[in-house]
């Protein structure tokens, strides 16, 4: 993540812990809660509250990516998820390969029948896992910012998400060409390959099937561009991906974004595949307006304002 603009893995990422007395966005919302239930005198029944926010004085647990890190990093319940997600992907593919009309992008133009069957996966949480970098960074008290991503992309070392593996070689028997669309750098390429090549995922030689972020003039954080390039000389069967963005445009308020999920509710969990990410995305960015210049407390400030309306729910 680049703390000055929100950024990690070239995608969204975990905002940087706030200034020294700011808080985190939860310790924040667990402060407000503590005075609500006091009110009621219902702060004695909930010590794991109370903990939780006395526990926000200081160190790794004031961090905004403790909870989402660890939940990742450990839960059974992260793992089910994926594997579950990827089997149903598989499931999708063969019914893909038997209707010649089946395209999963809305960049897909024209009689696409007689073009090679394609997917389109994007890399960071829905290929390589990045708990470990997380963690490590949170232990440290260090910077999660582009130059300390760009390290751990060179060390080549991440994991891989589970269930992914799988998908990549079953949708290749199937005769199936594989892109990884990401939002990792153009100079992050050759460390993205080499992790992929490391785990397991051979990539092909004849052909660019790693399409990174800046790699082309118009080869944006937008990934339409990208799908679009990939549409053109193929049949975009499936799209798999953690944020909103890997499948629509999506910097856009929350409400529009909620709006695109409706629009193309057909596709979810037929065409597209979204495996779960609570550590960063443009989810978190959409919730200051995709201002990348606001300061740790202003972001904060409008990301816990937010807190209201899911209260009034």
């Amino acid at each position: 993540m680049n703390t000055a603009t929100g950024t990690r893995n070239g995608t969204d990422a975990m905002p940087s812990a706030a200034k020294k007395g700011s808080g985190s966005v939860v310790c924040v919302a667990l402060r407000r809660l503590r005075r609500s239930l006091a009110r009621f005198v219902l702060l004695a029944a909930t010590p794991g509250i109370a903990g939780a926010a006395t526990a926000c004085a200081g160190g790794v647990a004031r961090h905004p990516a403790l909870f989402s890190t660890l939940w990742a990093g450990t839960a059974a319940e992260y793992r089910a998820s994926t594997e579950q997600t990827y089997r149903s992907a598989r499931q999708a593919l063969d019914a893909a390969l038997s209707d010649p009309t089946w395209t999963a992008c809305v960049e897909q133009k024209g009689d696409a029948a007689s073009r090679p069957p394609a997917v389109i996966l994007d890399v960071d949480e829905t290929v390589l896992d990045n708990a470990p970098f997380a963690a490590r960074q949170l232990q440290a008290g260090a910077s999660f910012g582009r130059p300390a991503f760009t390290l751990w992309v060179n060390e080549a070392q991440a994991p891989l998400v589970p269930g992914a593996a799988e998908f990549i070689r079953y949708a290749r028997a199937k005769g199936v060409r594989v892109f990884f669309v990401t939002n990792r750098l153009a100079e992050e390429e050759e460390g993205t390959r080499k992790n992929l090549t490391r785990r397991g995922i051979p990539l092909e030689t004849d052909r660019d099937t790693v399409l990174t972020r800046n790699e082309r003039p118009d080869w944006t954080r937008d990934k339409s561009s990208r799908r679009r390039f990939v549409a053109r000389d193929h049949r975009v069967l499936l799209l798999i991906g953690d944020d909103l963005n890997d499948f629509v445009p999506a910097m856009v308020p929350p409400a529009k974004r909620a709006e695109l999920v409706r629009r193309y509710r057909d596709r979810w969990g037929t065409k597209w595949f979204l495996l779960p990410n609570p550590q960063y995305g443009s989810w978190q960015r959409a919730l200051y307006g995709f201002q990348p210049g606001l300061s740790a407390p202003e972001k904060l400030r409008r990301m816990t304002s937010h807190l209201a309306e899911i209260a009034a729910k």
